[in-house]
């Protein structure tokens, strides 16, 4: 039964369903400011606090609604524990990039605390200790090195060779003074804060493109509003400006899953996150209904599963190996970009524009890693240097190490861009409602949902960003890219970016519509 209910619900995320909607104004006029943030997420926010009151004209502008995108569909788990990371950055960066890493995330963990604790924001604030746990014999060196890399660098980290849960674990680890909480809670509050100090926030407008002139940049919107701008941040997540530094080949996007379930068993506490694959993460979530505990994991890449709806089902049959899950009230799924050698890009956005700076490639590690773009981006536009530029560096020369990453990933875009061009499309299928099928009518491949009512939504399915072909995610009902992850509508609307421009469908939809509904 459980089941069941499950794969009849449309996924929601708590974050979202638990806070109110925001409205702030669509920018339909030309405006000229000093600084311009792309992108109404964690960075976008956390920057603007970083910086108001030391930027006279400061504007964000968001191409939906603020903190609705990868903030209102993370784990939020404030943590400097990013996997086994430490041992491999001293090993191949070196102890001092390894500790500017280290010590930002630590850092950001308190900073986080103190915005909270200094502007009173209820958010769900709980301090929590992170474990790495393994049951594979073959990740026991690996978390030992961990622990003394860890604790070199000065994190309070420990060995542990059992977990609160019914399962037999090889070893682990821990990282004391960890945290978790309520991200949209957190960041509305921000927001409100930050606009009432003059920081003017612009809903429901995409930018679309980005021109350099003499020193300033002009950004046009989706609305065909223009932006003088002498310095820009894209805080978007996924870039969406690409004529320089080939961002779409130095970064790969992965989805995620996630259950609340509600269990009969009380949670023990802690956050817990498994070495091996596929990835396991647990976590509780204090609601006005009682507790609830995320599970998390089964990562693939956009438009690379056959059965998106499979990967809940995984997560629920490890849930119900630990837990009594009696109701799993809420489900939904991330997306997150990773960098070639699993650390951000965080600074200027290529070594030729001074004033053009990115955020990007979080990994699965977003709380932190915003909190720290937001330290090192308002330290470049304030001072011109950060103490943690330099390993977050866009342009580093240690990502020439990571050379083998860059083929892999960039062959895997080639393949999908010519097996969606070659692939053959679905013949006598009957199409019922819920369901999707892609068509080929003229040489054209048309993707087609039929909803509830019976009624049918047509897309060309070219993604718009770089021309690969859409795949159909039955969970979420989108169209996914799989080369580098925009997400759309079955109606091509813009879920998700790089893409800045929707699906369209230039045909007779009637005619279509009838030669569908006869055939299929």
């Amino acid at each position: 039964m459980i089941n069941e209910n499950l794969l009849n619900k449309i996924p929601q995320s708590y974050w979202l369903e638990s806070t109110g909607r925001t409205n702030y104004p669509t920018l339909n006029e030309d405006i000229d400011v000093d600084v311009l943030i792309i992108g109404g997420g964690m960075v976008g926010l956390l920057t603007a606090y970083q910086l108001k009151g030391q930027v006279a004209k400061l504007t964000i502008i968001e191409a939906e609604r603020i903190v609705e995108s990868t903030t209102a569909h993370t784990t939020a788990k404030i943590t400097s524990q990013h996997g086994l990371i430490y041992h491999k950055l001293i090993s191949k960066l070196g102890r001092n990039l390894a500790e500017q890493y280290a010590q930002a995330n630590e850092l950001a963990i308190g900073h986080i605390k103190e915005i909270i604790d200094e502007n009173k924001i209820d958010c769900d604030f709980e301090t929590q200790a992170a474990y790495i746990y393994t049951q594979d014999e073959k990740y026991l060196k690996q978390i030992q090195a961990e622990v003394e890399a860890a604790q070199s660098l000065g994190i309070q980290a420990e060995f542990v060779d059992e977990i609160p849960f019914p399962m037999e674990v090889r070893a682990g680890m821990v990282f004391k003074n960890q945290a978790q909480f309520h991200p949209r809670k957190f960041l509305l509050d921000l927001a409100q804060i930050v606009h009432k100090n003059g920081v003017q926030i612009y809903e429901k407008t995409r930018a679309i493109e980005l021109e350099e002139g003499y020193k300033r940049y002009v950004i046009t919107t989706d609305k065909g509003s223009r932006i003088l701008a002498d310095k820009v941040i894209i805080a978007s997540q996924y870039p969406f400006y690409n004529k320089k530094s080939m961002y779409y080949g130095r970064i790969y996007v992965e989805r995620s899953y996630i259950l609340a379930v509600k269990a009969k068993e009380d949670y023990p506490g802690g956050m817990y996150i498994n070495a091996e694959d596929p990835p396991r993460s647990l976590r509780s979530l204090p609601t006005e209904d009682g507790e609830l505990i995320l599970v998390v994991g089964e990562n693939h890449k956009p438009g690379q599963s056959e059965d998106t709806n499979g990967h809940y089902l995984n997560l629920l049959n490890f849930a119900q190996d630990l837990f009594t899950v009696e109701a799993v009230p809420y489900r939904w799924s991330t997306q997150d970009c990773l960098t070639l050698d699993g650390i951000p890009y965080v600074g200027q956005y290529a070594s030729d524009t001074p004033n053009l700076y990115v955020a990007t490639g979080f990994g699965k590690w977003g709380m932190t890693n915003s909190m720290v773009s937001s330290m090192i981006l308002s330290d470049l536009i304030n001072e011109g240097k950060s103490p943690f530029a330099e390993v977050y560096d866009p342009s580093r020369k240690t990502i020439a190490a990571s050379a083998k990453n860059f083929l892999i990933q960039n062959a895997d875009v080639a393949v999908q861009l010519i097996e969606g061009k070659l692939s053959s499309t679905e013949k006598d299928v009957s199409l019922k409602p819920g369901e999707a099928i892609i068509i080929e009518i003229d040489g054209e491949k048309v993707g087609t949902f039929k909803d509830e009512e019976g009624e049918l939504h047509l897309v060309n399915i070219t993604c718009t960003h770089m021309g690969c072909e859409l795949k159909w995610n039955k969970a979420e009902r989108s169209w996914d890219c799989p080369c580098h992850g925009s997400r759309f509508t079955y109606d091509g609307d813009i879920i998700q970016g790089p893409a800045v421009k929707p699906l369209s469908f230039d045909r007779d939809v009637n005619t279509i519509k009838k030669l569908i509904n006869e055939n299929f």
